[in-house]
């Protein structure tokens, strides 16, 4: 005769309480290594902000005056003053508390984006309440909105045709010598034509000539594109130089006298207050940039090319099993990219000066660059890095008028010191295309 025996749960022991349906189980997380450091560096970055603020605090005196019309504007709306000191204080008391906060805790949620908002603004707020304070003109905050729109232009456009080659897998580090390029066809074309449209045309055409050199060096000779984007930028500061030094100079009168842009108000909306100089009183670059940036998201999350370029920036191998032609699209991609940098290279010349001075483009390339890593290769979020940079460059020029007490090589250095301690201290860990910067051989 057998017996079957029959495993049984064991019976919770007197010194284990027995679990029952009631309890509530906690998952907790643990910060990563990257996490923490970002954390901290960031709430580091705001310390030491706070810190020169309070600074700032024992060098002002008196009121800071911000105007919001201009003093040509049919309707003046109110000039508005701050106390210098208690607004500077402010300032350096939120950036002190946000980013010991940060170093401190590991906080839940949107608060770490809710702190850095804070502290951005405190310190947009703070620095200009001290650089306004006791002087005799006012700031003018409707030049300052509608130079930052104006100036971000370029970086826009740069921005654009960076991200639409990273999507497809292509590293673009030659976005400033295509601009550059751009904007000498734009001058030589434009002082030949006397026209702005046979301009822009030619600008088009120079920036995608160039990025058809960057897709042919990477895409079929498989060059690294780090270095080959060195080059091309090399190469074209090199040619514009010397064509420049060769052709346009001793001839500035026929090569290098081109028509501007001039700015096209749209009706009605150009006359409202305040926002209608800011957003309607501008060129049509300044339009076609706001387009761009629409036109861009649109291509790329809500057409099928767009899905087959974000798929061969991802996976080519996965791409190219279900059909798609992984060259085609990147050299598409590459081209239409090299468009928006046509486009943003006209801004330097067509756009502003109408003539070319050697090595115009002044890093804004390098600077689009680093709006496309800040802005995660999204369109949108790219474009509002851009009027960040906007904002400071204008903003160093608008202090410039005000006799600021802060030597001018400085404030013109301002725009570059912003870009490195955005990227370094406030991007973070950002995760691009997976196959972004590597060569693709099809099996």
């Amino acid at each position: 005769m057998s017996t079957t025996t029959t495993d049984t749960p064991d019976a919770p022991t007197p010194d284990a309480p027995a679990v029952t349906e009631t309890d509530e189980v906690v998952l907790r997380t643990t910060e990563s290594r990257e996490s923490r450091t970002h954390r901290m560096s960031m709430g580091a970055l705001l310390l030491v902000i706070g810190v020169l603020m309070g600074y700032l605090v024992t060098q002002t005196s008196g009121s800071a005056q911000f105007a919001l019309s201009n003093a040509f504007d049919e309707v003046q709306l109110p000039t508005f003053t701050l106390p210098g000191v208690p607004v500077v204080l402010l300032s350096a008391l939120v950036l002190l508390v946000a980013g010991g906060l940060m170093v401190a805790l590991r906080l839940p949620g949107s608060w770490p984006a809710v702190l850095g908002t804070l502290a951005g603004l405190a310190t947009v707020v703070g620095f200009l309440t001290w650089a306004a304070a006791g002087r005799g003109l006012p700031f003018q905050l409707s030049n300052q909105m509608a130079g930052t729109i104006m100036l971000a232009t370029p970086l826009i456009f740069g921005a654009l045709c960076g991200i639409m080659c990273e999507r497809a897998g292509i590293v673009n580090v030659a976005i400033e010598g295509q601009m550059l390029t751009a904007a000498f066809t734009a001058a030589v074309v434009g002082s030949l034509t006397k026209s702005i449209t046979f301009a822009i045309i030619g600008a088009v055409i120079a920036g995608v000539l160039m990025a058809a050199m960057l897709a042919l060096f990477t895409i079929k000779y498989l060059v690294d594109h780090v270095v080959l984007g060195v080059v091309i930028n090399l190469f074209a500061s090199g040619l514009t130089g010397f064509l420049f030094d060769q052709l346009v100079r001793p001839n500035s009168g026929q090569f290098n006298a081109a028509p501007t842009m001039k700015a096209m108000p749209i009706p009605v909306l150009s006359e409202l207050p305040f926002i209608g100089p800011v957003l309607f009183s501008q060129t049509i670059l300044v339009y076609l940039a706001g387009i761009a940036v629409a036109l861009a998201w649109f291509v790329l999350f809500k057409t099928s090319w767009g899905l087959r370029i974000r798929s061969v920036g991802e996976h080519p191998q996965a791409a190219d099993t279900v059909g798609i032609n992984v060259y085609g699209i990147q050299w598409s991609a590459v081209l239409f990219g090299g468009v928006f940098a046509g486009l943003g290279g006209a801004f330097f010349t067509v756009g502003s000066i109408g003539a070319f001075n050697k090595d115009i483009t002044v890093g804004n390339g390098f600077i689009a660059l680093a709006a496309v890593i800040m802005g995660r290769w999204h369109p949108i979020f790219a474009a509002v890095i851009a009027l960040f940079f906007g904002f400071v460059t204008q903003m160093a020029t608008q202090l410039q008028t005000l006799s600021t007490p802060m030597p001018s090589q400085f404030l013109l250095m301002l725009p570059y010191v912003a870009t490195i301690i955005a990227v370094a201290g406030l991007v973070g860990r950002v995760r691009g295309p997976a196959h972004d910067g590597k060569a693709y051989v099809k099996a």
